[in-house]
C-alpha cells in the first residue's frame, strides 16, 4: 500500500537527482541543435567529401544504439585516448551526438522548404556563404520546426535514465538505489513516474503554446502582406 509518509521523507533526496536530469536534458538537447545544425549544414556543403563525411557519422550514429554510444564514450574513450570525462559530461555529449542526427533531419527538411529564389537573391546580393545562412536561412528555416524540436525535447528527458548505465545518478538511479536498500517499490518507482509525467506534460503544453504562438504570427504576417 501507499505510504505517504515514506514518500514525502523521498522527495529532498530525489530533489538532486531531479536536478541533474533537468540539467542533462537540457544540455543535452542544446548540444543536439548544434550538432544537428553543423550535420545538416554540412550535409548540404558543396565538396563532396564533407557532404559523404557528414552524411556518414549521421547513418553511423543513427545506426547504432544510445546506450553503446555511451558506454564507448564512457569506457573505451579513456582507455584510447588520454580524454576522460566524468559520468554527467559523457552523458550529455552522447544524448546531444545521438539526437543531434535526427536533429540533422529536422533542420534538412526546414532548410528544403526555404523558397529557392531566397538563395538566388542572396547570390545576386553579393552575401557571403556565412551571411546567407545567419541572415537569410537560418530565420526562415528553423521556426517552422520549432514544434518538432520540442518533441525532441521530450525525448530526450525520456531518455535521461540511460545514463544510469554509465553510473550517472539520476532520478531513476536513485530510486533503484533506494528501492535496493529498503526492498519497497512502490513508493520510489511510482514517485519518478509521476515526476516524468509532470515534466513532459508541462514540455508539452510549452510546445503547444510556442507552436499556436508562431502559427498567430505567420498568420499575421500574411495578413500584413496582403
Amino acid at each position: 500500500m501507499w505510504d505517504s509518509e515514506y514518500a514525502a521523507q523521498l522527495l529532498p533526496a530525489f530533489l538532486p537527482a531531479f536536478a541533474v536530469t533537468i540539467g542533462a536534458t537540457i544540455t543535452g538537447f542544446m548540444l543536439a541543435v548544434l550538432f544537428g545544425l553543423l550535420f545538416a549544414i554540412a550535409g548540404r556543403s558543396a565538396a563532396a567529401p564533407v557532404r559523404w563525411a557528414s552524411r556518414s557519422v549521421v547513418e553511423f550514429i543513427r545506426s547504432t544504439p544510445l546506450l553503446v554510444q555511451a558506454f564507448f564514450l564512457y569506457y573505451s574513450v579513456p582507455m584510447l585516448t588520454p580524454v576522460a570525462m566524468p559520468a554527467f559530461a559523457t552523458g550529455v555529449l552522447a544524448l546531444g551526438l545521438h539526437y543531434g542526427t535526427y536533429m540533422s533531419e529536422v533542420f534538412r527538411s526546414g532548410i528544403d522548404a526555404v523558397p529557392r529564389g531566397q538563395w538566388e537573391a542572396s547570390t545576386a546580393l553579393h552575401l557571403s556563404k556565412r551571411k546567407t545562412w545567419i541572415s537569410v536561412i537560418l530565420p526562415q528555416a528553423i521556426p517552422p520546426v520549432i514544434p518538432v524540436m520540442g518533441n525532441y525535447l521530450i525525448v530526450i528527458f525520456k531518455e535521461t535514465p540511460t545514463l544510469m548505465a554509465i553510473t550517472l545518478v539520476e532520478l531513476l538511479l536513485t530510486a533503484k538505489t533506494e528501492a535496493s536498500a529498503t526492498y519497497r517499490v512502490f513508493e520510489p518507482y511510482t514517485i519518478v513516474g509521476l515526476l516524468f509525467l509532470a515534466v513532459s506534460l508541462i514540455f508539452s503544453l510549452g510546445i503547444r503554446r510556442l507552436e499556436k504562438k508562431w502559427s498567430f504570427g505567420r498568420e499575421n504576417e500574411k495578413g500584413g502582406l496582403r
